[in-house]
C-alpha cells in the first residue's frame, strides 16, 4: 500500500479564530516550531538532499475557474509515479496527456475540497486509467476509493505528502504537504486549496502558519496572475490574514460575491468523485 496513515502528531483539527490570530501574531515576532519527524519515514541511502532532478512538480491552470492543477512525480522511482491535485474535468485530457509524454505512472488523482466552481476530472480520469486511484478527505463526507485523515501520509515511489486538516473555506478542506526529511524535496510546498490563497483568503487553519517560512504556498487558485507565494510573505502581507478578528468578519462578511455560477452542478458531481449524468449544455 502507498497510502500509508499516522497518528502520532495529530494536531487539534480547528483552532478558535481568536486563538488563531494571537497564535499567529506572536509567530511573526518569534522563530516558528520545528515539526516532528514522522515515526514512519523511510530511511534512505543518498546524502543530504534530493537531487534536483528527481522532483517534478508542473503547475497546470484552466483558465474558466482560474483552478490551478499540481502534476508531482518521483523521477527517482524505476516507475515514476506521481499524482495530480486537483485536476479539473475541462482539461483531462490535457493532463493525461502530460502524463504519459513524461513516462509518468499515475497513481493517484487527489482533490484538496469539494469544490464548488468546477467539476473535478477525477471521475474521467478513472474512466480513462482505471488504476487510478481516487483522494479527498473523510470529513468531506465524498466518495473516493481512499478517504484520508489529518496525519495520513500519502506515498508516490518515495517521496510523500502530508494531510493537514485545514477546515474553513468548507469543514473538508485539507492542506497537502510535501514530507519533512533529507531525501525529500526542499523547500517544502503546501498545496493548501482554497484555504489559503496567494495576498488572499476564505480563511485558513492555523497549522499552515506552523510550517517554516519559506515553504512555498500553491494555491488551487488565482484571479490576478500569480503562481505561488511563501508562508512568510503570507504571514506579513495577506491583507486579510493580517487583520484582528472583528476586521477579518467585516472583510469576509461585505465581499459580496456572485453566487458560484458552477455551484449547482459541481458540487453534487464532486460528491461523487466528479461521475454522474451531468446536464447537457446547451
Amino acid at each position: 500500500m502507498l497510502l500509508l496513515r499516522s497518528h502520532r502528531f495529530l494536531l487539534p483539527r480547528c483552532l478558535a479564530y481568536s486563538a488563531f490570530v494571537s497564535s499567529y501574531k506572536s509567530a511573526l515576532g518569534s522563530p516558528l516550531p520545528s515539526l516532528p519527524r514522522p515515526r514512519s519515514m523511510a530511511k534512505y541511502s543518498t546524502s543530504a538532499s534530493p537531487s534536483p532532478s528527481r522532483f517534478l512538480l508542473r503547475q497546470l491552470f484552466e483558465k474558466e475557474s482560474s483552478t490551478y492543477t499540481y502534476l508531482l512525480a518521483d523521477l527517482a522511482h524505476p516507475d515514476k509515479p506521481a499524482v495530480l491535485v486537483d485536476p479539473v474535468d475541462r482539461t483531462v485530457d490535457r493532463d493525461i496527456s502530460l502524463v504519459k509524454e513524461l513516462g509518468l505512472k499515475l497513481i493517484y488523482a487527489m482533490n484538496t475540497h469539494v469544490h464548488a466552481d468546477h467539476v473535478t476530472g477525477t471521475g474521467l480520469i478513472k474512466k480513462k486509467m482505471p488504476e487510478v486511484k481516487s483522494v479527498i478527505s473523510k470529513v468531506s463526507n465524498a466518495k473516493a476509493d481512499h478517504v484520508v485523515e489529518h496525519g495520513d501520509k500519502i506515498y508516490f515511489g518515495d517521496l510523500f505528502l502530508e494531510v493537514r486538516a485545514t477546515p474553513g473555506h468548507t469543514q473538508g478542506c485539507v492542506t497537502y504537504v510535501m514530507g519533512n526529511g533529507p531525501d525529500q524535496p526542499y523547500p517544502r510546498m503546501a498545496f493548501t486549496g482554497d484555504a489559503l490563497l496567494i495576498h488572499g483568503c476564505g480563511r485558513t487553519d492555523f497549522q499552515i502558519f506552523t510550517l517554516p517560512k519559506e515553504t512555498l504556498i500553491y494555491p488551487a487558485h488565482d484571479y490576478k496572475g500569480f503562481t505561488v507565494s511563501t508562508v512568510g510573505e503570507e504571514m506579513l502581507y495577506n491583507p486579510r490574514l493580517t487583520k484582528d478578528e472583528e476586521a477579518f468578519k467585516s472583510i469576509m462578511e461585505n465581499l459580496k460575491l456572485d453566487y458560484p455560477k458552477m455551484m449547482d452542478v459541481a458540487v453534487p458531481a464532486n460528491m461523487v468523485c466528479g461521475l454522474q449524468d451531468l446536464p447537457t449544455k446547451a
